[in-house]
Parts: C-alpha cells; structure tokens; sequence
C-alpha cells in the first residue's frame, strides 16, 4: 500500500492553468493525496494563489513564472522532490517547450511524473539524462502488461456497494472534481465511499482504485472497469463513484459506455456546462441539446440520470443562477454547482437508488477473488 504524500511537488502547467488544458493541474491544486503542492508554473498567473486561479480561495499554493522560480519560490520549508506534467493537451503530445523543461526538472534532481500519451522513460535523451542524476521518470498512463490486464468476467453482479457514475456533456467539464466531491458528501455522512478514477489524473491525486481508460486495449477496457469497481467493494466500500471520460457524443473523446456497461451503475450524474456551444477544442462541432444526452445515456443503460451538476466557467452569478433555475425546470432534475452550492439535493436523487444493490454474498466474494 502507497504511504502517502510521496512528495513535494512542483506542478507544470505553462500556459494553460485556467484552462481546460490545465485540468490536470486544477485537479492537484484542489486536492492531491500523492503529493504535496508547494508550487504550479505558469507565467500567465505568476504572482497569484493556484486557488484564487481556480476558484477565488486561497490554498496556499503559489503560481511561479518558471521552474527556477519554482523552486526558489515554492512553499517555504517544503523542497521540491517531484516534477508533475499539469498540462493535458490533445493527443498527449510532449511539446519542445515542455520537453525543455523536463530536462531542468531532471538536472535539478527532480523525479518526474507525467500523464502523457509520450512516454518519457521511453525517450532515450531523456531516459539517459534521469539515470545520470539518479530521478525517477514515471509514465502514468503506460498500460500494465497484457498479462495483468483483467477480462470482463461478470463479477459485477455481485457487488452490494451503491454505484454512481459521473458522466458528461463533454470532455474537460469537471466530472472527475464532481466524483471526488460526491464521494466527499458521502464519507461525510458515515458512508465508506470510494473513487474509481479513470484517467492520469485521479492516479495523480492517489485515488487507490484508478485505471486509465484512454491507453489500454480495447479488450479489456470493460474487464478493467469491472474489477476497478468489484475491488474497491472487495476492500469494504458501500458507495462507489466511477469517474467518467469524455461523452457518449464527443467527436473525439467518445467515452462513458464502456462504464455503463462494465460498472452497472444504478444512477447516473450528468455533470453540464451550459455556457457552451461546442465541443472543448472543436470549433463547429456543436454540442449536442442536454435533453438529448440525457435520452442517449439512459437508452443505453437503462438507468436513470438523477441530477446534473454544473461547470460554472464563463457565468457570473447571475448567469449560474439562471441556468441552474432554467435547467432544473426544463429536466425537473435537481441541478447545482457542486463547488457553489449545498450537494444535500444531489445525495437525495442518489439515495433511493441504494437498495437496488444485492446484499453483500461472501461466498461469491471468495470465489471472484479467486477468478481475479
């Protein structure tokens, strides 16, 4: 079992903190178990407080113009250990830019994490460069080896923990800080709540039960998700929330099937962004109408989506407060920001649905262990 925090970390995210490029940093700013943040860069904001960034609180974590600064600058009492990519751009690309700056990261002696689609222990500049000054560089969404990989078997069936998927309208709208915040909710009320996270980042943030979904074959994306979910019940959780990926109509990032089908959530999430037209990064693609997203997913799972749960980027109060009201009565679903508003509604729309999971059937435990 991890010990957690493994480090201090200096988070890059050059040029794209505060943007949907920069979720995997937004996610480390509002929380990360791996790691301590002492530090983000990015020249756009440097001066500033990561939290004041994001979401007008302070948290204590500066905004550096670069990593000399960072390490100059970061937390006072907190030398940095560890280098952590921020930045999510499309195709998982290492640009010129961040590969320069990688390869300070790695000549001051730090270890490097990265979420990237470009493996960096797979570059041999790179590779050569970490051995030379004795760093680690961990690639966190290289694939485990094809033997470790799990099958869909059907276990599914026989876990008794309440599931909750967190779907989306589109990619980089906030379904992975809802799932967290619900599985928050959830603890808070005496339930043993647990995150299934399905990209870098919620590895990154040290959820114990995580899979990236975008880099594993396809055959066994489904058996992934399966014992992601059958092993967090294994270990005691009653409450399960499965972060999703992308949207069931993304162009691009066609995701969330794959979880209805493998997790069998008994509820689903819609998290929303109701200022946008288009899909994130695809000018012309026009986001397709909520009510049919929602028609989309419950066709599909034949499961009901209980809530949607705003991304407040581009509204002002006033804006929110009028597309949440506009929302709620055009869906009749309860509809809120859950980093603005009170979730207790949210929980509400979710609880009934606990007594549809099975009870809890030790033997069958044993006997999927055994298959696992």
């Amino acid at each position: 079992m991890n010990v957690f925090p493994e480090g201090n970390a200096i988070v890059y995210c050059q040029g794209a903190f505060g943007t949907t490029n920069g979720k995997t940093a937004h996610g480390l700013v509002r929380r990360s178990r791996r790691y301590r943040i002492v530090g983000v860069v990015d020249a756009t904001h440097a001066g500033r407080d990561a939290g004041m960034v994001l979401d007008g609180r302070e948290v204590g974590i500066p905004v550096l113009a670069s990593l000399e600064q960072a390490l100059d600058g970061a937390r006072r009492g907190h030398k940095a250990s560890h280098f952590v990519i921020g930045i999510a751009p499309d195709g998982g690309k290492l640009s010129s830019q961040m590969r320069r700056d990688v390869s300070a990261a790695i000549r001051a002696g730090l270890h490097v994490d990265s979420g990237l689609h470009d493996f960096l222990s797979e570059d041999p500049q790179l590779r050569d460069l970490a051995r030379e000054h004795a760093v680690v560089l961990r690639d966190v969404r290289k694939p485990p080896p094809r033997e470790a990989l799990h099958f869909f078997s059907g276990k599914i069936v026989d876990v008794s923990a309440l599931r909750v998927a967190v779907l989306g309208t589109d990619s980089a709208i906030g379904k992975r800080t809802t799932a967290w915040m619900l599985v928050d909710a959830f603890a808070a009320r005496g339930r043993k709540a647990q995150l299934v996270g399905t990209g870098q980042t919620a590895w990154l943030q040290g959820a114990r039960h995580s899979i990236c979904l975008d880099s594993l074959v396809n055959d066994f994306v489904a058996g992934e998700v399966e014992h992601a979910v059958w092993s967090a019940w294994d270990e005691g959780a009653d409450t399960i929330v499965v972060e999703g990926q992308g949207s069931l109509m993304n162009p691009a990032y066609p995701g969330g099937f794959e979880l209805l089908a493998a997790a069998r959530p008994h509820a689903v999430v819609l998290q929303h962004a109701p200022a946008r037209r288009e899909y994130d990064g695809f000018p012309g693609y026009a986001l397709h109408p909520l009510e049919r997203q929602i028609a989309a997913i419950e066709l599909i799972s034949e499961r009901p989506v209980v809530a949607i749960t705003l991304n407040h980027e581009n509204l002002d109060d006033r804006q929110l407060r009028a597309a949440r009201e506009s929302i709620q009565k055009q869906t009749g679903l309860p509809t809120c920001d859950p980093l603005r508003d009170d979730l207790s509604a949210l929980l509400a729309a979710i609880e009934p649905f606990r007594s549809e999971a099975p009870k809890r059937r030790a033997q069958s435990r044993v006997g999927d262990r055994a298959r696992s």
